[in-house]
């Protein structure tokens, strides 16, 4: 398995309404956050890609921009553009 495989699980595994940031995923997996972010532009439309955002709370801007309009049809807490960090931050089990 490659660090895209384990990037995708990893992101495949956040439920609808609750996000991870590119460094999130990064801990999850034992890579950078850059690297996320090279993974995720391996990967194709089946992975939920808009649940990973930047620490911020702040969505991608790729895929002509669709990420706040599938996270709040999620119902993803959101503070005005960006998600809730503190609200909507997932938390995977050991």
């Amino acid at each position: 398995m490659t660090f895209v495989d384990d990037v995708r699980a990893a992101v495949c595994s956040i439920p609808a309404g609750v996000v991870a940031s590119y460094g999130d995923v990064g801990g999850r997996v034992g890579v950078g956050a850059r690297q996320v972010g090279r993974a995720m532009s391996l990967l194709d439309e089946h992975v939920p890609w808009w649940r990973v955002v930047y620490a911020d709370g702040t969505p991608p801007s790729c895929h002509g921009g669709r990420a706040p309009v599938l996270l709040r049809d999620e119902g993803t807490p959101m503070r005005g553009t960006r998600v809730d960090m503190a609200r909507a931050r997932h938390h995977w089990t050991p």
